[in-house]
């Protein structure tokens, strides 16, 4: 029995050096997931963040005036909020094109899904064409929004290592139907889909592709319209040549719908409605 004591010391004593090793490992872990967290509240109640999108006016034929509140004799057909440098004018909407007339000056209004969209910037208020379909609209950021003063900040799941999983994509290059919260199906393009195992389940997601060697996942689980957003959740994930994808559910968020009315966003496609619990990431907003 003695002979067996320095036997179980050593082996002791080799647990607490693996431990060692673990611990700072997972403290790093989980100092990047902190870290990514700022980051993400950074980017959301910075100027021109999603918690200063207050307004979207779908445009009609013709002009579009805007302003305070009335314009000349008639009211505005977009009443915007109070700002020193606010200006009247009006949106020209003609067979799909915008242009704006401002102080006896025109200029058209490139939207938003090309390079290099337009903006019109008044004093603390900016304004921007999007379209949508056969919707074409302008957007309205107040870097002075009601949201962003009131944002009462994010809440997570604890971390949990576990939901950080790697994979491969499987290349199946097609496009896929996403269908937006104004009823609208658009095509988009899928460059394959990732399998792997969770919880004992196997499971399939399929993303889009919006930007080279980034893979965007709309899912929906079995925590969506209870502790995490009723549509689903978005998570964003990079991918290299050889196809090597980590998802990392602990970074999981929610869409900007999440926060502004004003959003437009996609809805999970019915192959990524898992029926399971994703316990990690982003919670509902407001229910802390």
């Amino acid at each position: 029995m003695r002979a067996g004591v320095p036997v179980l010391l050593r082996a002791f004593a080799a647990l607490l050096v693996l431990g060692a090793v673990l611990w700072p490992a997972t403290d790093a872990y989980r100092s990047g997931i902190e870290e990514w967290r700022k980051q993400r509240v950074a980017a959301l109640t910075a100027d021109g963040g999603w918690l200063t999108v207050t307004g979207l006016f779908w445009l009609h034929e013709g002009a579009n005036s805007f302003g305070p509140a009335s314009c000349g004799s008639t009211p505005c057909d977009i009443v915007l909020p109070a700002d020193p440098a606010l200006r009247e004018g009006a949106f020209y909407l003609h067979n799909g094109k915008v242009t704006l007339r401002q102080a006896g000056q025109t200029r058209e209004l490139h939207p938003d899904a090309t390079a290099k969209p337009d903006v019109v910037t008044m004093g603390g208020l900016t304004m921007f064409v999007i379209r949508r379909g056969d919707k074409v609209g302008i957007r309205l950021k107040d870097n002075n929004s009601r949201l962003r003063k009131e944002f009462t900040g994010l809440h997570y799941f604890p971390v949990n290592p576990d939901y950080r999983v790697a994979t491969r994509l499987v290349p199946d290059a097609k496009q896929i139907p996403i269908l937006n919260i104004l009823g609208q199906v658009e095509n988009t393009p899928s460059p394959g889909y990732v399998e792997f195992d969770l919880r004992g389940q196997k499971l399939r997601l399929t993303p889009v592709q919006e930007a080279p060697g980034e893979l965007f996942f709309i899912f929906r689980d079995l925590t969506s319209g209870k502790e995490t957003y009723g549509s689903g959740r978005f998570l964003t994930t990079e991918f290299g040549k050889d196809g090597a994808v980590v998802l990392d559910f602990n970074k999981a968020y929610n869409p900007p719908c999440a926060f502004t009315p004003f959003a437009t966003c996609p809805l999970p496609p019915k192959e990524n409605r898992l029926a399971l619990r994703i316990e990690a990431g982003e919670l509902k907003y407001g229910s802390h």
